[in-house]
């Protein structure tokens, strides 16, 4: 799977975006709108990830579906 398939299909995975990363709030998906690099920015943010970690989990969970 890619992102793009994510973007595309978000309404039905911003649900397991939340489940992955239950600090990220209904608004804060709602405003990501599918797109990668703002999911990363903000698991960055409230989880107090460098960059290259918040990529790295994003890319671990897409690697997983």
């Amino acid at each position: 799977m890619n992102w793009d398939q994510i973007e595309g299909k978000w309404k039905e995975y911003k649900g397991k975006v939340k489940q992955q990363w239950g600090n990220l709030t209904d608004d804060d998906l709602d405003r990501i709108d599918g797109r990668r690099d703002e999911v990363a920015g903000l698991i960055q943010q409230r989880y107090g990830k460098t960059k290259a970690e918040a990529e790295r989990a994003v890319d671990d969970w897409l690697a997983s579906r």
